[in-house]
């Protein structure tokens, strides 16, 4: 993974999402490099890069990468990418749509994020 494929991804990300409160990664070089950091800023986005006491940054997405290896990809072991993209797919939506969390108190994280009655429409 290099600067300008991490750049490409965030421009869509910018495009297709809006612009976040804060952005966070590790501190690899291809995210501490000012041709990646400063458009980030230019949008005044935080950015927030682990490093030696701020593991909590990072803690929900690390939980989220890890229940996703561990329920899907490891199951699945897909041999292709368009298998991967689909399984994947089908899993984050369950995860969001269907799966009741502890942490949101039972409900999933599209009722905690935007009501109840999306659940309905997704």
């Amino acid at each position: 993974m290099d600067t300008e494929f991490c750049i490409e991804a965030l421009e869509d990300a910018f495009r297709l999402h809006g612009r976040p409160e804060i952005f966070n990664t590790d501190q690899g070089s291809q995210f501490t490099s000012p041709r990646f950091t400063q458009p980030l800023l230019d949008a005044t986005v935080k950015v927030s890069m682990d490093g030696r006491g701020r593991w909590m940054d990072n803690v929900m997405i690390e939980r989220l990468w890890r229940s996703l290896e561990y329920e899907c990809v490891y199951l699945h072991a897909f041999e292709t990418g368009s298998a991967a993209r689909a399984g994947i797919g089908k899993w984050i939506d369950f995860y969001d749509t269907e799966h009741p969390h502890s942490a949101l108190g039972g409900r999933t994280p599209v009722e905690a994020h935007q009501g109840p009655d999306l659940k309905a429409a997704a």
